[in-house]
């Protein structure tokens, strides 16, 4: 049997992670030969409530599930951890602006950081779910000096599978015959579901769609879907996010097969994107590493897309500057650390394929 594996999960009481906690006990995120320790974080207040879900967890009887431990702080949530799932965050009150939500949520996450940087293992992998996700992975990121910046992403899983679901739907056909569908930029209604490179069996999407209907409503719904969702059921759309952090955990961890996925990363400056910022990329996953689909043709009409979610996430950047340690700010430009490539090794870890990694030296 393998050795466990530690996942943290933080807002562990909460509607997300309820539906979330189960299907990793149960192994869909790791795969079902892979034990698991969880190590579930929320706020003293809700520590009762906690209980009540590891409690829960017990009953199941997971065989994976080695054991479950509850903290009321991220410095015990964090000790060791491999994977960390970080789903708890301020929601917006009546009255917040965006920039107070940033702010609320800054001094959240610089602390979440700065636990994952002290305690968690130094290969941990971290997936920022709360919003808004982009920016507060960058927060968690700049606070913790000894993790690469290429190990902390932010969810647009949840939109990538809503653009497919949605597209599939449309053309009368599973959301498996639907490849090269993308989500460029922030977890956000700035966000941009691209299609250009979108295939079934190989016919492009935008053959078989009208082009009104793709740029006049399609965009708008990926969009604002998250809205819809709390207008017509009264809450948010908890089970579809929880599934889609297990999707981005499961790829990250055991590849992404035939076709790419959308993950924030840290730009590296492909496709003109400033550096700087967690933005949504295509992405390819292989051995626990990911790569940005590289070679895209892009449009002005994609570009124009592009550039508006770029501008957000740099706007929110700049709100946030005062909470970002000057001292890991250089490292956001070279965020697969390439820039030291001197040897005939490091060129062979980054020659293209589908087995060697990009973004990552060791091979």
């Amino acid at each position: 049997m393998k050795p466990a594996v530690r996942v943290t999960v933080t807002g562990a009481a909460g509607n997300i992670a309820y539906s979330l906690l189960f299907k990793i006990a149960a192994g869909e995120m790791l795969g079902d030969d892979q034990p698991i320790i969880l190590q579930l974080v929320e706020i003293p207040q809700a520590m009762g409530a906690l209980r009540g879900v590891a409690m829960e967890l017990e009953d199941c009887a997971f065989p994976l599930l080695q054991q479950v431990s509850i903290h009321d702080n991220p410095e015990e949530g964090f000790k060791g951890v491999h994977y960390a799932l970080l789903v708890g965050a301020r929601p917006r009150g009546p009255g917040m602006e965006r920039k107070d939500l940033l702010e609320a949520n800054a001094a959240i996450f610089s602390g979440q950081g700065k636990a994952l940087n002290d305690f968690a293992n130094p290969d941990v992998r971290v997936l920022v779910v709360g919003n808004p996700a982009n920016t507060n992975a960058l927060i968690a990121s700049r606070n913790a000096p000894d993790l690469s910046p290429s190990q902390f992403t932010a969810m647009t899983r949840l939109d990538h599978q809503r653009a497919k679901g949605i597209l599939a739907n449309r053309l009368g056909v599973t959301v498996n015959e639907v490849k090269g569908v993308t989500i460029w930029g922030n977890h956000s209604a700035t966000q941009f579901p691209d299609l250009h490179h979108a295939n079934v069996h190989g016919e492009p999407v935008l053959s078989l769609i009208d082009g009104a209907w793709y740029k006049g409503q399609y965009i708008s719904l990926i969009q604002k879907r998250g809205a819809a969702i709390i207008n017509a059921r009264g809450a948010s759309s908890a089970a579809s996010a929880a599934q889609a952090a297990i999707n981005h955990m499961r790829s990250w961890a055991l590849g992404t097969d035939d076709d790419w996925v959308s993950m924030a990363i840290p730009s590296d400056g492909s496709y003109g994107v400033a550096t700087g910022i967690i933005y949504s990329f295509p992405v390819r996953c292989n051995y626990g590493r990911y790569e940005i689909v590289q070679g895209l043709e892009l449009n002005e009409f994609s570009r124009q897309q592009m550039k508006e979610t770029e501008q957000e996430l740099l706007a929110e950047m700049a709100d946030v500057d005062h909470l970002l340690p000057p001292e890991t700010a250089a490292r956001m430009t070279d965020p697969f650390g390439r820039a030291g490539l001197v040897n005939d090794i490091d060129e062979e870890c980054l020659r293209a394929g589908s087995i060697v990694v990009k973004t990552d030296r060791i091979c």
